[in-house]
């Protein structure tokens, strides 16, 4: 990747849109990391960044943005169905970009823009910030360390209760970025290859279950390894949830619930890489049950701290020293691969293979 010589100044942002992604995921990590400067924002007629941001420029275009030379990395986190379109735009200005989920519409433009990225040697990133939530951080740690032994089985739930119809027209009318699949589906299927690499094959079962909804709003994916299962479940109608991970390994098992604070905490306005950010009450302690060296044991297990900042330092660490890209434009193919997969399985009613 290009090295730019941003050692001495910091990464000048900005970001495409103001909304909840703007204001709680990006926003607060860039303005109170002294490596990037919150340089500048798209606000098309409203003026609520200068509120918070009094010192950062507000662009009415997206195409005056990206005219600003100044400018070196761009977020992306306009509605799904435009990131092709503005990603694609931004890296033929020269600019590394960060692209919110879900990364493309499909797997031949998260392609598209990976080769493109690669060409002009910019950073492209996408951003799964849920790999640092808490809960995850300590799943993960326990599936690494073999506390369970081998994993033979996974269940990943992120359920919520919005029988509602949202007021975001991108999210509930048919366009080729809605959906609960390309919503919440890039964080569950980003998890499971980040914990266990690309399954073999795809299964999936797609579904429209609230009323007066347009759009898939459940759905349930198996992912096949060798031996390994893998199910991922979301649903808008799941009033009392299920534990977010439940883990099967040959010596034991690991549940936890899903606890991660952060985002709550940004909705308050509350400030990213203080002492105590993201760590989770000990009341959501991780369940272990396993067998180590012949002993039976039942233990709660302390929950890591979450920390969706570290993906703003692995992405400055890239940028200035060619450190591998911690989500890469790779990782958002793999993805989109496994979704065009499961909209197959779901069409055909059969198993769909993954090509290596």
């Amino acid at each position: 990747m290009k090295n730019n010589n941003y050692t001495t100044t910091p990464i000048k942002t900005a970001i495409l849109s103001f909304g909840m992604s703007g204001k709680v995921f990006h926003a607060p990590f860039i303005h109170h990391n002294e490596k990037f400067e919150l340089t500048g924002i798209v606000e098309r007629s409203k003026n609520e960044a200068t509120v918070i941001y009094p010192n950062t420029k507000i662009y009415r275009s997206i195409d005056s943005v990206l005219a600003d030379e100044s400018i070196e990395l761009i977020v992306v986190n306009t509605p799904t169905y435009t990131h092709f379109e503005f990603a694609k735009k931004a890296l033929e200005k020269g600019k590394h970009i960060i692209v919110e989920k879900a990364f493309t519409t499909t797997a031949e433009e998260a392609k598209i823009l990976t080769d493109l990225a690669n060409e002009k040697e910019l950073v492209l990133s996408v951003y799964q910030n849920r790999r640092w939530d808490s809960d995850f951080s300590t799943v993960k740690q326990i599936v690494d360390n073999q506390q369970i032994g081998t994993v033979i089985s996974a269940e990943f739930h992120f359920d919520r209760f919005k029988e509602a119809i949202s007021p975001k027209t991108h999210k509930e009318s048919p366009n080729a970025g809605a959906g609960l699949l390309l919503d919440l589906g890039p964080h569950l299927i980003d998890q499971a290859v980040y914990l266990f690499g690309m399954p073999q094959a795809v299964m999936a079962d797609i579904r429209t279950v609230r009323p007066n909804s347009l759009v898939d709003d459940d759905f349930t994916l198996i992912l096949y390894y060798t031996q390994l299962r893998v199910t991922l479940k979301s649903s808008l109608l799941v009033r009392e949830p299920l534990p977010a991970y439940i883990i099967h390994g040959n010596k034991g098992s690991f549940i936890k619930t899903r606890a991660d604070i952060q985002e709550a905490a940004l909705i308050r306005n509350a400030i990213p890489y203080t002492e105590n950010w993201g760590q989770e009450p000990d009341s959501e302690m991780g369940y272990l049950h396993t067998q180590l060296n012949g002993e039976i044991i039942k233990e709660n297990i302390p929950t890591l701290k979450g920390n969706y900042g570290a993906f703003y330092d692995g992405l400055y660490n890239t940028i200035i020293n060619n450190a591998p890209c911690l989500v890469g434009g790779q990782d958002g193919l793999n993805v989109m691969k496994l979704i065009e997969a499961a909209k197959e399985s779901h069409v055909t009613g059969k198993i769909i293979q993954i090509n290596p």
